[in-house]
Parts: C-alpha cells; structure tokens; sequence
C-alpha cells in the first residue's frame, strides 16, 4: 500500500465544513521547514486530492499550516487585532506508507485535531 495524506476542515462553531481555507504542508528536516504542497479547502471542507499524494509520499515529519484568519473574517466572526488563530500548524509525523488524515476542527477560540481515516 502506498501512502498519502489527506486533511479536511470543519466549523465546529457554525456547524459545517470550512470552505475557502488555504493550507501549506511542510515537510520538517532538523530546523528546515520545505514547502511541498499547498491547496484550498473546497465547499465540503476537504481539498480536491490528496495534499500529499502517493507518488511523493515519505515517512517524515512534517507540518500542516491551516490560514485560518481570512475564513474567520468572511464568516463574521467579530475582528480582534490580532486575530486569537489566525494560523494553526500542526506538527505531526508519518512513520510508514498508509493512509494518513489529519482535520482541522475549528472555532474562533479553539481547535482540535485528531489522527482519522
């Protein structure tokens, strides 16, 4: 089995799924951060494929970074300057080839992430 990565976002606040968010995947080698994918969540809250693709997928660590602060801002959520998540990395690894999902639960004042399928 070849592995990939796939995430999605959902708005736990407004009860339903996230559209619009821009994501960048990083992958983490020691103190460098590499730009691999980036991509925008679609009117389910998922991205179109996979963010990392099997044909580049390798075990690692790497890093998701959700732009959370436009999407907060459209949806009407009150402005603060500075916005409380205006970017939200999460910082995981992928230890061998298999099917790796990693969400995005958010509200304006907090998230949470979990390992899915």
């Amino acid at each position: 089995m070849a592995g990939y990565l796939t995430t999605h976002v959902l708005d736990t606040a407004r009860g339903c799924p996230a559209q619009g968010i821009a994501i960048t995947l990083f992958r983490i080698n020691g103190d460098h951060h590499e730009k691999i994918a980036t991509a925008v969540t679609n009117s389910d809250g998922r991205t179109d494929a996979p963010i990392l693709p099997s044909d580049a997928f390798e075990t690692g660590t790497y890093e998701l970074v959700f732009d959370t602060g436009a999407y907060l801002d459209a949806t009407g959520t009150p402005p603060e300057e500075p916005r409380f998540l205006s970017q939200i990395p999460i910082r995981f690894g992928m230890s061998n080839a298999s099917h790796y999902h990693v969400p995005l639960l958010l509200s304006p004042f907090g998230y949470a992430t979990y390992r899915g399928s």
